[in-house]
Formats: C-alpha cells, structure tokens, sequence
C-alpha cells in the first residue's frame, strides 16, 4: 500500500464500522434506500453524498430512530431553515417515528430536529446521535459559528453528515467533514493530499488556493470513500433508476447588453460595478419573464436586486434581517403554496427545500457553482413532474461568470465520477437483495 494510506490508517483516520448494526429496516424505503441505511447504520460515523431527491429525509429519519433506540437518547437532526416540518411531514406520511422540532432547546421525543442557527441551545450530552442535514450549508456560516457545530459533534459518539455531492472547486471541503466526523482534521489532510504551489488562470478555481496532488489522487479518492457514499442516481448502488427518471432541465441564457464606462479587461471590482449599475435592466428583465408563470422564485444575490422586483411585482421578499420565525414563515407559505412568488437568496433558502410544486426561477450568477446547482434543485429533483425553466439573466461584461459555471459544472461531474469510481469496489450492492416492490414516494 502507499504511504498515503499506511499513514492514515496506523493513525486511525481511515473509516471502520463502529456503528451499531440495523435489523429492521422499515418496508417504506426504496431497495437503495435500505442499502444505504444499513451501510450508515454500521459505519456509526458516515457521510452520505447522495443528490436531490434521493430521499435522505426518510434515511436520516430511520437511522435517528434506530440509535434513539439503541443508546436510550435522543437522535437530533440539524437542519437549514424551515426544513425542520419537512421531516415531520415525512415521518408522519410513512409513520417512522415521532420527530419533536425545538426552537428553545427543551425536548421530549426520540427525534428532535433543529435549526443551525439554534445550536447554541443544545446540549452535546443528551443525544446520541447527531445527523446533519444538508450539511454543505456549514460553508455559509462564519468561522466561529462553524468551530462551535464541530466541537458539538465531538462530544457525540455517532455522527452523519447528508448532503449532495460536494463542490466541485472545493475539495478542501472534505477536510471540514471529515474533520467533523473525527477523522483527518481539516489541515492534516491538506498537507496529506494538498499542495498550494500551483498557480493557474483557470477562472473555476477562484477561490481555492489548494490543489489535489496528482500523485496522491488515487489515494485520496479511496480514504474519502472509507467515510462516505456517493450516488446521483440509484444504479450508481447497483439498483434501477426506473423510477427516477428526471424531467428536461432548460436554463436558458439572457445576456442584456450595457453600457459602462469600464474598461475591457475587467476585474472583480469592475464587474461587482456594473452588476450594481445594471441592477434596474436585469429585474426588469427577471420580472417580465415571471409574468407568464404561475409560481416563480427570483434568485437573488445583492439586496437592492431583491428590494426592486419587491416593488415590481406581486411576491414576498425574504430578507436577511428577519427573525427565524418570520423567515420560516415566509419559506412554509411558499412550499405549500399560499405564496406564488418567492425572492431569496441562495445563501438563505439555497438548501434542503423540497420546491418541486414550482418549475421556474430566475437567476442572476455568480461565481459559485455550489449555490447555483443546490438553488436550481429545489425544482429540478426526483418528484418534479413538469420541465424546469431557469432564466439566468447576466449583463455581457459578466459572460466569464458562465463561463466558469460551465466549467465547474464539467469538474463536478468529474468529482462524483471519482467518488463513484471507488465506491463501486466497495459499496455496490445486488439489487436483488432488497424489495423493490416500493411505490414512488410522493414528497422528498
């Protein structure tokens, strides 16, 4: 074996099964569900990189009444924003479990969901287990708030984390997983796997000045896949995507041209300016293409954007400054369609929600691909039964910025090709191991 892997192995930073083992796997989870839930459940510290609308919520929910049962305390499920009900609409639909959501950190049941932003009013010692879902929203929270979710799991003996697949320009972020699973800490595996002596142009990398080694791929990609599973699709575990076929995806580009006194070779700061001065051409533009759509969600970054359609349509605005409460207010009249109109910002709503009632949003990009792939499958997920519409509205001096979502877009399916790549040595099940009688849940 290389040195890569001894290393990480006689130091204990390679994933075993510590997990308690699962018998009963409830009947309502698809055959690859059951597979991932029993792999998770003896693993005792996982990760699971499944896509939108694989069904985590059901999985999550099934291992967290597992480990209540098993350590006589409760599991607790940490959440983003208003994807707290979504759980107990979930557990009540397939009768899992009884799931408690704490606002002021008092419980009482078996499953206790949570908001991120509410930590602070946990306590470690009264679970068992933590689940983290959506767990690549820890990007968008400070250093400080992020240090005080990992010192949390710390104190926990078992620990998940479910999200999609990571970013694509990102791979540092598998340090911060690992790290919160209790593996290799976050710069043990930079200087492990990373070098940041590389310098390059590439437009995608913006952002990150650590590189995989290209000597030490192979390596990092199997030690990854010693904590974690990866699927976009069903047959990547060896079961049938029949049931998961997506429906089309048009992102269709709207590059408006305008004027500006800035010169031709732009910088941040030059095109951070134009996007200001183009503010009005670019929600006028976002609001006569809702007009002829039911239910629409305008993707924002800047607030005067978000403030201007407010004004221009019919529509609730989600702000930054308002409470918990009134934000979760906001995000379930929307899910359930009291409200038609939506603008958000991506670092607010950008996770976990299940909108596959709306087929059309608007978006005005930028350089992070994260934000754009996790907004854009609130809609275009598993269950979604209409083609998806997404409006990208840009300026032409911010042509580069899909350019480089282009870009990022061909990384991160080379990323998940990786990951699945050695999780097909590993975790591959035969599909006829499980019962695949399931019906197509409803709402994932």
């Amino acid at each position: 074996m290389s040195k890569y892997i001894n290393f990480i192995e006689t130091k204990g930073h390679y994933g075993s099964e510590v997990g308690l083992p699962i018998s009963e796997i409830p009947d309502c989870l698809f055959d690859y569900q059951k597979h991932v839930t029993d792999i998770a459940a003896r693993f005792g510290r996982f990760a699971c990189f499944l896509d939108t609308g694989l069904g985590k919520t059901i999985i999550e929910l099934t291992l967290a009444q597992h480990f209540a049962e098993k350590t006589n305390k409760p599991t607790l499920i940490l959440t983003p924003l208003a994807v707290a009900f979504q759980f107990e609409q979930e557990s009540e639909k397939f009768n899992l479990c009884e799931v408690e959501h704490t606002k002021d950190g008092s419980h009482k049941r078996n499953v206790v969901t949570c908001n991120y932003e509410r930590i602070h009013k946990l306590i470690p010692d009264d679970f068992g287990c933590v689940i983290l879902d959506e767990s690549s929203i820890l990007k968008n929270f400070d250093g400080l708030f992020k240090g005080r979710i990992t010192e949390f799991l710390k104190r926990v003996k078992y620990r998940y984390l479910f999200t999609a697949t990571p970013a694509p320009n990102d791979f540092v972020e598998l340090g911060t997983n690992s790290e919160a699973l209790g593996f290799l800490g976050y710069m043990d595996m930079l200087s492990m796997f990373f070098t940041n002596k590389e310098k390059t142009s590439d437009p995608s990398r913006i952002g990150s000045p650590w590189y995989l080694k290209p000597h030490a791929e192979d390596e990092f990609f199997s030690w990854v896949n010693s904590w974690s599973i990866s699927a976009k699709r069903p047959s990547d575990m060896g079961f049938s995507d029949d049931k998961f076929i997506l429906p089309e995806l048009l992102e269709i580009n709207h590059e408006l041209a305008f004027d500006s006194e800035v010169k031709q070779k732009l910088t941040f700061k030059d095109i951070r300016k134009i996007q200001k001065d183009s503010v009005p051409v670019r929600v006028e533009k976002a609001v006569s293409l809702a007009s002829g759509h039911g239910s629409t969600v305008f993707w924002c970054h800047r607030n005067d954007e978000s403030q201007l359609i407010k004004d221009s349509i019919d529509c609730e605005e989600l702000k930054g400054s308002m409470s918990i409460d009134k934000k979760e207010e906001i995000i379930k009249a929307f899910s359930i369609g009291e409200v038609k109109r939506l603008v958000t910002k991506p670092k607010i709503t950008g996770f976990g929600l299940n909108w596959q009632h709306c087929c059309h949003a608007t978006y005005f990009p930028t350089y992070s691909y994260e934000q754009y792939y996790q907004s854009i499958r609130r809609f275009w997920r598993f269950g979604q039964n209409l083609p998806v519409h997404v409006d990208r509205i840009y300026t032409t001096a911010e042509h580069p910025i899909i350019q480089s979502l282009e870009s990022k877009s061909i990384k991160a399916e080379k990323l998940y090709i990786k990951l699945n790549e050695k999780m097909n040595s590993k975790y591959v099940a035969k599909a006829d191991s499980y019962d695949q009688s399931i019906s197509m849940p409803s709402f994932f």
